[in-house]
């Protein structure tokens, strides 16, 4: 099958790895992934923030750009949540119902990760290995708007060597809600601290999500109070396997290969 690579903003700035994860997961499984290199920001920021016409060129483009591909998939269910739910709407609102139903389409092609792997590829055991105690916090864009719930653990606990444990109050959100963390700092802040008594409630070595915005925020947190815990992306954990985690471990001891 051949996929085309939607990264989002925070993958292709600050966070490359689930990017990079995403694509050597999906070519493990056989794909062809193709990386459209006109893509820019989906728009949610815009709309989010009250900022609909600067949104309703963003969803323009995005249409046109991932027009030729049958299949997108990006390792964020907050920027799919966008496409899927926000971009008709905006072109309804500026009277452009051609638009309409083309993000309409472009949403039905777009896929989220997880979803991805389990609804389409039927693949749960992706080949995956990874020795680590791990607890999942399920994102809102992706619990509420994307209704993905199960297929994250199911890929979880297929992984081979992992432990996984059950965090709890999941469904609570973490805090960060883009704009959110900034406009109401300390609402934002509190939510974290419960988020992160939950975490650290479950003894895990890593937790995951499969959204780097919300991984951001709380590994922001679990770094300031030098928790030892890691936050690393649901697609670099079912990317990972027995030659890859060798080649981590002696990076990490600086030994050479």
């Amino acid at each position: 099958m051949r996929i085309a690579l939607f990264v989002t903003c925070l993958a292709d700035t600050l966070f490359p790895e689930a990017a990079k994860a995403t694509v050597g997961l999906l070519e493990r499984l056989g794909h062809e992934v193709v990386f459209p290199e006109d893509q820019t920001c989906c728009g949610q920021m815009h709309v989010n923030t009250g900022y609909p016409d600067e949104a309703l060129r963003l969803v323009r483009r995005h249409v046109r750009v991932f027009a030729p591909y049958d299949v997108v998939v990006a390792p964020s269910g907050s920027c799919v949540g966008s496409v899927r739910h926000q971009h008709a709407a905006v072109a309804r609102r500026a009277g452009d119902e051609r638009l309409a139903a083309q993000a309409e389409d472009a949403g039905r092609r777009t896929y989220e990760l997880s979803e991805f792997l389990v609804d389409v590829l039927g693949v749960t055991d992706v080949g995956a290995y990874y020795p680590h105690r791990v607890t999942y916090h399920p994102t809102c864009h992706s619990l509420r708007m994307l209704r993905v719930g199960e297929r994250p653990l199911r890929l979880l606990r297929a992984v081979r060597g992992l432990e996984l444990v059950e965090l709890p109050q999941a469904e609570q959100c973490c805090g960060f809600g883009g704009t959110f963390a900034v406009k109401n700092a300390d609402t934002s802040t509190a939510m974290l601290a419960d988020k992160m008594r939950n975490v650290l409630a479950t003894r895990a070595d890593v937790c995951t999500a499969g959204d780097a915005s919300c991984l951001m925020h709380i590994g922001g947190g679990l770094s300031r109070l030098r928790t030892g815990v890691r936050t690393v992306h649901l697609a670099e954990i079912l990317a990972s396997t027995e030659r890859s985690e060798t080649v981590g471990e002696r990076q990490r001891l600086g030994v050479r290969p």
